[in-house]
């Protein structure tokens, strides 16, 4: 079963469906295995209604949070209300205490959804914890606010890190095949191959 209006992605093995929430226009992703049709949410950003009517479509079994930002967590009370498990890192785990949280989501963990498999890298400088989620056997990277078509996710708020964000970016995500797609917290996706090059660029503006 689908979700008319939400497909972004697929292929053999696979669905990504995307919804665009709240007034930071925050992308919301479901990745979805077709052979089990079971499914995870990644980033309950808001407009939690849309939310829990597009999992209850897609058979979504739990939530990861790339990050804590507040953009990025505000639909988890009715989440996790609605008996759906929600996974944050340790060092972004105090952003979510108003919200609440469930389990940890540890640098290099397999998570499996059906006969998938994702690899969750830690990729801090947005925030200490920014996490992002690479698809095995797929050129499938989502990065969460760490990664956008342009250049790095913003390092103005407490615990950012320019320097640091710029270090996760081309020794955690860099290393991929130039097709890989990535798929940002916000805005249009982009590729590794286009991005690449620009590196220098950015750290030479800095930013």
């Amino acid at each position: 079963m689908t979700s008319p209006g939400t497909l972004h992605y697929f292929d053999n093995n696979l669905e990504v469906h995307r919804l665009v929430v709240g007034s930071y226009d925050n992308n919301v992703f479901v990745l979805r295995c077709k052979h089990t049709g079971e499914s995870i949410l990644i980033d309950a950003a808001d407009e939690h209604e849309k939310l829990l009517e597009l999992c209850t479509a897609l058979n979504v079994r739990r939530v990861l949070e790339t990050h804590g930002h507040f953009d990025h967590i505000q639909a988890i009370p009715a989440m996790r209300e609605a008996g759906y498990e929600v996974a944050v890192t340790t060092e972004d785990a105090g952003m979510l205490n108003d919200v609440g949280y469930d389990v940890f989501i540890e640098d290099g963990q397999i998570i499996e959804v059906g006969k998938l498999r994702i690899e969750a890298i830690k990729t801090p400088g947005h925030t200490p914890g920014s996490i992002s989620f690479k698809v095995h056997d797929a050129p499938l990277l989502f990065s969460g606010d760490t990664l956008f078509p342009g250049g790095p996710g913003a390092t103005r708020f407490p615990g950012s890190s320019f320097e640091q964000i710029i270090q996760s970016i081309d020794s955690k995500m860099f290393i991929f095949p130039p097709n890989t797609v990535v798929l940002p917290g916000h805005g249009l996706d982009t590729t590794i191959e286009t991005e690449r090059p620009h590196l220098q660029e950015w750290i030479d503006r800095g930013w």
